[in-house]
């Protein structure tokens, strides 16, 4: 089990990325969280096997339709086995 945390830049606030990162992330069975910061990016915290933490990472340097990523940086790290689903924090 690894752990990945992203900051991820561009238009990525008010396009739908936060609901379609949690359906993703469910989709491939990995906890976390994911939420919109102050400066309008988006930070999110997955963990999971490592094989579908590479899958959620590329898939999340492209986004869902309306938006544009201009930047994602991802940080692996120990998985911590602190979350129980993925959500969305307002």
């Amino acid at each position: 089990m690894k752990r990945v945390h992203c900051i991820i830049s561009g238009d990525v606030v008010g396009v739908g990325y936060r609901a379609w990162a949690r359906r993703l992330a469910q989709g491939l069975r990995l906890t976390g969280w994911i939420k919109n910061r102050d400066n309008k990016t988006v930070e999110l915290v997955a963990e999971g096997e490592k094989q579908a933490l590479e899958k959620f990472t590329a898939s999340c340097k492209k986004g869902p339709d309306l938006a544009w990523v201009e930047n994602i940086d991802i940080t692996w790290l120990p998985a911590s086995g602190e979350f129980f689903d993925f959500s969305v924090v307002y």
